[in-house]
């Protein structure tokens, strides 16, 4: 049995892919900080409790510890990845880095994209970190054969994640009649991925020799505009949407993290080409249309009262109601 590490573990894509590699017959440890409690630790796994970013505190609970496979959910920085090949090199079999589809080349020069596609992407910083991380994965795989495979999550969604920007608070606009913003005129195209099917792809990895010095994304066939990702949110709870389309630019002069994913990612249509980890995992396909996915999320969200009111922001609330008056007004 292969001994498999999770550095993260109760993130919204990892809490889909450990029950998997627990099911599948892995042996699993998760490294996490252990504070989520909306997504608590697969059952079957074992815990270790240290805060990654520190490297004495990480150093002394790995200790004596060994693995087969390690998965990084959480390295956003080349000096992650870096300090992951000292610590690692020489100890494993795999090293799987977590990377980003937001890292392809902005704006895409063809569709569909595919692994080849190079990244690029001069609008926003966690994409570009991302794809300098992959880089010196690149370089130590070719270098010194560090077992590295990358892999490169789109929009991966769970119950707890509802897409558009506020998350809950969105959709308790819907509810109430308010307008809700778009961005653009909402027909650019996206993908979005539930993190149950991800995790049968990225199970089909663990462990696997041929993925070895690889790179591939998982995601979904199903696409869709904005504009019917907002109805399939409010029909889900029940509402006609109130949309009111505004340019990404404008959006960016009063949420310049809001704009950068937008300009640097969601504004782009994306189609992508999976033939890549269908190969690698025979019988790979996303089963968990958005439709089923939207009720998922305003269901889990009407469930609980207190799950609202915590997810709720007044602050991007009245941001929304800002931009509107701002735009909206002759």
């Amino acid at each position: 049995m292969q001994k498999i590490l999770f550095i993260g573990g109760t993130g919204v894509i990892s809490s889909g892919c450990a029950p998997a590699a627990v099911a599948a017959g892995f042996d699993l440890t998760l490294l996490n900080r252990g504070q989520s409690s909306a997504r608590p630790a697969a059952e079957g796994a074992e815990v270790l409790i240290a805060n990654y970013y520190d490297d004495d505190e990480l150093n002394e609970t790995l200790k004596g510890h060994q693995f087969d496979v390690v998965v990084n959910w959480i390295a956003y920085t080349p000096d992650q990845v870096q300090r992951d090949i000292e610590l690692f090199s020489g100890k494993i079999g795999q090293y799987i880095f977590i990377s980003s589809a937001s890292a392809y080349h902005k704006p895409i020069l063809s569709l569909p994209i595919t692994e080849s596609t190079p990244l690029d992407n001069p609008f926003w910083d966690y994409s570009r970190n991302k794809a300098a991380c992959e880089r010196v994965l690149q370089d130590a795989y070719r270098q010194q054969r560090f077992p590295a495979t990358i892999v490169r999550p789109s929009h991966t969604y769970d119950r707890t994640m509802s897409p558009l920007r506020g998350g809950f608070t969105a959709i308790q606009r819907m509810i109430q009649g308010k307008p809700i913003i778009i961005h653009g005129d909402g027909t650019s195209l996206w993908v979005f991925t539930h993190h149950r099917d991800f995790a049968t792809g990225f199970t089909g990895l663990l462990g696997n020799p041929r993925a070895l010095g690889e790179a591939y994304h998982i995601t979904s066939d199903d696409v869709l505009t904005w504009n019917q990702i907002a109805e399939l949110l409010a029909d889900a709870a029940g509402v006609q949407p109130n949309i009111v389309h505004v340019p990404s630019e404008v959006i960016n002069r009063y949420d310049p993290e809001w704009g950068a994913g937008l300009l640097g990612d969601k504004a782009h249509s994306v189609i992508f080409d999976n033939s890549k980890i269908k190969r690698m995992v025979p019988g790979f396909r996303a089963e968990i249309p958005f439709q089923q996915g939207a009720r998922e999320i305003v269901d889990w969200y009407l469930a609980d009262e207190a799950r609202q009111q915590a997810a709720f922001s007044s602050e991007h609330d009245a941001m929304i109601d800002r931009i509107l008056a701002d735009y909206t007004k002759d």
